[in-house]
């Protein structure tokens, strides 16, 4: 397999999806070693840079790409495969954003009252024991919890020429912030223009389902993935972001209000159901609502984000496009 490593400057960040040219091409089959900056564009170093004083508006979520797919087309299905993250610092931010989070009044959540106070956490990362610190702003506690790093950010451009901010999730991808975009992953995209031109970004070191304060432990990170196409004639491309993983498939669906994105993962799990078990969409849905697992996995962003989970222990024969993930295992053992 080629291996392509790239290490972007600040000058070459993507802050969209659509409308940024892709700064290389791949071939289906290549390695992608990269590095992903945080959230913050690494300007939150310390508890006592505040987002009012060190966040600008439009300059978040710092692309790394995009990177255009030989022979990809619309109709095609994109898929990545995230072989390793790896925190690239030895500390991690979270931060109250004005007007910004799950438990605050926002620009569409319209309340008087003024917003929440504002407070910089800083998590210390302990590599030899895999965690990072919380420690309170008030008081004396802390706890050491699990690194748990994803990828908060993975997207294709948009259909329709669209131009869509990466603090977005929608069909596309995007900003998803849903911790089963994991090490491990297989994650499968629907191709809505030429090339593909996909991205990915802010690394979160953990992250609690729901995402509730807007941020996670944000932290650059080292990525390997492998860049993999199927074809529109093998098989047709999903409608709305497919996850796989040893134990599981995944849906993510994006919308507002926060049912909408539930049923949206909701019914693309079914359709998948539907084709893999050859079952129609009633059974489908029979079947899914009783298996189903359906963890938030935002509801911070310009739109939520909600997940659908079934267990290929409990549902035998979910096997999506032939055992690709599989392979994509196997491929990235070396």
């Amino acid at each position: 397999m080629d291996v392509v490593e790239f290490r972007p400057e600040p000058s070459q960040y993507a802050y969209t999806f659509g409308g940024v040219a892709p700064i290389r091409e791949v071939a289906p089959g290549t390695v992608l070693r990269l590095w992903c900056d945080d959230a913050f564009g690494g300007t939150i170093r310390s508890t006592s840079d505040l987002a009012s004083a060190n966040l600008r508006m439009g300059f978040l979520n710092p692309q790394t790409g995009p990177f255009a797919v030989t022979g990809a087309e619309p109709g095609d299905t994109l898929v990545l495969h995230l072989v390793d993250l790896t925190p690239a610092r030895d500390w991690g931010a979270s931060t109250l954003v004005p007007f910004f989070g799950g438990l605050t009044g926002t620009d569409r959540t319209a309340l008087l009252q003024e917003p929440l106070e504002e407070r910089t956490w800083i998590y210390e990362l302990d590599r030899a024991r895999r965690t990072v610190t919380f420690t309170a702003g008030r008081s004396d506690f802390s706890v050491d919890l699990p690194l748990a790093p994803m990828l908060g950010t993975v997207g294709v451009a948009p259909a329709l020429g669209e131009v869509r901010s990466s603090l977005t999730p929608d069909a596309f991808g995007g900003n998803m912030d849903t911790p089963e975009m994991r090490a491990g992953a297989t994650c499968y995209l629907p191709v809505n223009t030429p090339g593909a031109i996909f991205s990915v970004g802010d690394g979160h070191y953990r992250q609690g389902e729901g995402e509730s304060c807007g941020t996670a432990v944000e932290g650059a990170m080292d990525v390997t993935l492998i860049v993999d196409l199927v074809k529109a004639s093998a098989a047709p491309a999903p409608l709305w972001p497919r996850l796989e993983n040893d134990d599981e498939i995944v849906v993510v669906g994006s919308s507002r209000p926060l049912e909408d994105a539930w049923r949206i993962s909701q019914v693309e799990m079914i359709t998948w159901l539907s084709g893999l078990l050859g079952l129609d969409r009633l059974d489908a849905y029979q079947l899914l609502t009783q298996v189903s697992l359906t963890p938030l996995a935002n509801v911070v962003d310009t739109n939520y984000s909600a997940v659908t989970k079934v267990s290929k222990a409990l549902v035998p024969g979910l096997r999506p496009l032939d055992g690709l993930h599989a392979d994509l295992r196997e491929r990235a053992r070396p």
